[in-house]
């Protein structure tokens, strides 16, 4: 486990058309999805390959929406990360800082947006799901669909959602490739040929979320921006913002054709 300081989170900008509107969504079983896993990992951390690994058996879940989140500062150690974004490492100090306890290391998962972990560690992983869930993560039901080149997302209503509720939140969508396989050149892991999975390449912001209902359509070719890597997409419907995130209620993983 390797622990650094890490600088602040901004925001990815990137171009997409997307309509909003607030809409009855249709019905889904809630729970079918029941945890989601950041982990925050590094090509340049010699303690991240068997994190890396875990969760490509985590992507393998259904239940799951396990997502590969590279930072950037270990960098220096020689050899620069090929899948890190600088967001990702402001996320995860984003995280530290809104638990109060500036825990900041590779690999770490953090489930559900509320419970970390060390990311080697899969018994862990599963009791922070289940603490996630009794603490009501993921009790809205998201759906993503793909049909006619556009991306359709939906959420349903929070089950304490007023008429006239703030801001609760914030909706993520994250183009994801699913895997990436990369040969380690330098550093701690050099001459090591490792497989990422459902690694974020970008975030972008659909748009604020207070409880009710949402539903977006973007074209699917939006998602990828003409990257041929982006094979799959991840909707998060977070409670809290960039800057002080707190527990995911909502999330979806579907592929792109």
């Amino acid at each position: 486990m390797e622990s650094a300081p890490l600088p602040s989170f901004s925001r990815f900008a990137f171009a997409l058309i997307a309509g909003a509107a607030v809409m009855a969504a249709p019905a889904v079983q809630a729970g079918e999805v029941r945890g989601v896993v950041e982990l925050f990992t590094s090509q340049g951390c010699s303690s991240c390959p068997p994190a890396d690994k875990l969760l490509g058996e985590l992507a393998e879940d259904p239940s799951l929406v396990a997502l590969s989140l590279p930072v950037d500062y270990w960098d220096y150690l020689g050899w620069k990360d090929t899948l890190a974004l600088r967001g990702h490492t402001k996320r995860q100090r984003a995280y530290s800082r809104t638990r109060g306890d500036r825990e900041v290391f590779t690999p770490q998962a953090v489930v559900s947006g509320s419970v970390y972990v060390l990311g080697s560690d899969k018994a862990a992983i599963e009791q922070a799901v289940t603490r996630s869930r009794d603490g009501g993560a993921l009790s809205v039901p998201v759906t993503v669909t793909v049909k006619d080149g556009a991306v359709s997302i939906a959420a349903t209503a929070a089950k304490d959602a007023a008429a006239a509720n703030p801001v609760l939140g914030e909706v993520w969508l994250c183009p994801i490739s699913r895997k990436v396989h990369v040969t380690i050149g330098r550093g701690e892991n050099n001459g090591h040929s490792i497989v990422y999975h459902n690694v974020v390449r970008r975030w972008v912001k659909l748009g604020d979320w207070t409880g009710q209902p949402v539903s977006y359509s973007l074209p699917a070719a939006n998602v990828t921006g003409g990257d041929a890597q982006i094979d799959a997409v991840a909707v998060l419907v977070q409670r809290g913002s960039a800057s002080e995130p707190g527990p995911i209620v909502g999330a979806a993983l579907t592929p792109l054709p």
